[in-house]
């Protein structure tokens, strides 16, 4: 029986007996990140904010997911920082810092990376444990100061207040607590001072392969990766074998 309709939609033999594939008919709106639709600008007082942090003071964090001021969190991280906005994948949190009664810092958290060699050996756990408990560490993709705001020590400042509430804040929309938190920084445009001076430690670097890697072989810029420690006993809490 002949085959049922146009035999140009299937996959033909190419060289050496390899599968040449048709050419794609259709594209999902937004499957390929350069086509997915962007923040819209949000305008807002840009006026230069340089004074000491005491003068800046009180700073509120607001958590801003699923609020009226999410648009102006996505808006200043797509427009201000050099990665751009990203929507996240899985348990997720998005703050936003102000101060007199404008906004002055964006931090953006996420599930952690399944795999990650320096942070792996730092906490000891074998790959059940991992398996069990990566959703009790937060990953910070974002942290913006934003460019008009001069003020020595605020995002030391802003790590330090984050630390002592994203457990809680997690565990009020997630049901479970978080035990330590970490980052990536690029040592090609940062030295990573306020995490420092936050207390964060520097655990190592990635092998600048990518999660989806296939080909084992550096394929962008290494990073630093820090952590900082929740509770005195993270280690034990996230499942690690005994020291």
């Amino acid at each position: 029986m002949p085959p049922r309709g146009d035999q140009s939609s299937h996959s033909i033999s190419g060289p050496a007996g390899e599968i040449a594939l048709p050419p794609v008919r259709r594209h999902i709106p937004g499957q390929r990140r350069n086509e997915r639709s962007r923040p819209q600008a949000v305008l807002i007082d840009t006026t230069p904010l340089s004074m000491p942090l005491s003068a800046l003071r009180p700073i509120e964090m607001r958590p801003v997911r699923r609020t009226c001021d999410e648009p102006l969190f996505h808006s200043l991280m797509e427009e201000h920082h050099y990665l751009g906005y990203e929507q996240p994948v899985g348990e997720h949190l998005k703050y936003l810092a102000w101060a007199q009664q404008r906004p002055v810092a964006c931090l953006a958290w996420s599930s952690s990376p399944r795999h990650l060699g320096a942070r792996d050996r730092y906490i000891g756990w074998s790959q059940p444990a991992r398996q069990r408990n990566l959703h009790r560490i937060a990953y910070n993709t974002r942290f913006l100061i934003l460019p008009w705001v001069q003020v020595p020590h605020l995002a030391s400042h802003i790590l330090g207040r984050m630390a002592a509430r994203i457990s809680a804040d997690w565990e009020a929309l997630y049901a479970h607590p978080i035990y330590l938190l970490e980052t990536f920084v690029d040592p090609e445009r940062f030295r990573g001072t306020c995490y420092l001076a936050a207390n964060w430690k520097v655990l190592g670097e990635t092998t600048g392969r990518g999660k989806d890697d296939l080909t084992h072989r550096p394929n962008r810029s290494l990073k630093q990766v820090l952590a900082l420690p929740l509770h005195r006993r993270f280690r034990e809490l996230l499942g690690a074998e005994s020291r």
